[in-house]
């Protein structure tokens, strides 16, 4: 018989089965997350990467970057090492490239990926080894193959390259599952930060592959959930953090590079992971009973309003917005001074 530490095993695993049933009767159990993220042009990514590294009762399992820049990649794994999560793993688009960002719309916003990639270089992609990052579809099937079933929330704040690339996956020596057939198994819900609702037109549903995008929306068989553009974008948050938070925390740099000193940003991204993270709480609620979203080739959406599906949700405000934005920013401060 096996002993660890003069116990049995098969007692000490019994324990650790009571624990784990404790904690989930509880609600204690981390909740198991991946971040698919489009890390490059705006702050907000960092903030949704400090909240996923930061927030209680989580266990982030992977970064998935679909923006191809080798600084974006870096700079994901230098805020989750430097949050706690030097080994978390980082999965990049390809071709890699070596693109920084140029606010060439507004000549208002700074750049930020590279100099938090070089000046807090760490975790499983230090400076200059973005070619060690992970396939991304690959990275998936191999977390997902890893997991008890329908256990996996999916956190989409950025483009579909990835997710497109997983549906599309077949049998591996991760799984001998279809990619249709690993996600129904795994994945117990899709929260993606993109559309306008109940319709309109956003940048990360055309901005990139629009015809990835409506691949996906169109394609995916489960829960899903959406953060509007509208949501985040009557959200700001980040100007405490610039001016309270740390001086040695790589998010209160993104956002003073990015758009200054005592400056917000919208708040897109952060409010989608805490979310995934955390449910609806006390700042969100769902703003629909039925139906399910459509993308059309362009990238622009609509809702049907369909009696016979529930699975599909978008998310609305239940606070005003500035309460909204000041329970961000307390998260943003609390996670920066948990370090």
């Amino acid at each position: 018989m096996l002993y660890s530490f003069g116990t049995p095993l098969h007692i000490l695993r019994l324990g650790l089965s009571v624990l784990s049933l404790a904690g989930a009767v509880h609600g204690t159990v981390p909740k198991k997350i991946i971040i698919d993220t489009d890390i490059f042009s705006d702050v907000d990514d960092s903030g949704a990467l400090l909240l996923a590294s930061t927030l209680d009762n989580v266990n982030l399992l992977a970064v998935n970057v679909n923006y191809p820049s080798s600084y974006s990649a870096l700079a994901a794994s230098a805020i989750l090492a430097h949050y706690g999560h030097p080994d978390v793993p980082v999965g990049l688009s390809r071709p890699i490239t070596n693109d920084s960002f140029f606010d060439d719309w507004a000549f208002e916003l700074g750049e930020y990926a590279s100099k938090v990639a070089y000046h807090w270089s760490n975790g499983t992609l230090p400076w200059g080894s973005a070619e060690k990052a992970w396939e991304p579809v690959e990275l998936y099937r191999k977390i997902l193959s890893e997991q008890e079933d329908g256990n996996v929330t999916i956190a989409s704040i950025g483009f579909f390259d990835n997710l497109s690339g997983l549906l599309n996956s077949t049998a591996d020596s991760y799984s001998a599952l279809s990619g249709p057939e690993l996600i129904a198994a795994k994945v117990s819900e899709l929260v993606i930060m993109g559309g306008e609702y109940p319709s309109g037109s956003e940048y990360n549903f055309y901005g990139g592959n629009p015809a990835l995008t409506a691949h996906v929306v169109n394609n995916w068989q489960g829960r899903i959930t959406f953060s509007g553009s509208e949501l985040g974008g009557n959200v700001t948050s980040g100007a405490p953090l610039t001016v309270e938070g740390p001086e040695s925390d790589p998010v209160r740099a993104a956002y003073r590079w990015y758009i200054g000193y005592n400056n917000s940003r919208y708040s897109w991204d952060p409010l989608t992971v805490l979310y995934a993270c955390q449910g609806l709480g006390d700042l969100l609620e769902y703003a629909n009973e039925n139906g399910y979203n459509h993308v059309f080739p362009n990238g622009s959406n609509t809702w049907i309003f369909d009696q016979s599906r529930t699975s599909q949700k978008w998310l609305q405000l239940k606070v005003d917005n500035v309460t909204a934005g000041q329970e961000l920013d307390r998260l943003f401060l609390e996670g920066a001074n948990s370090v």
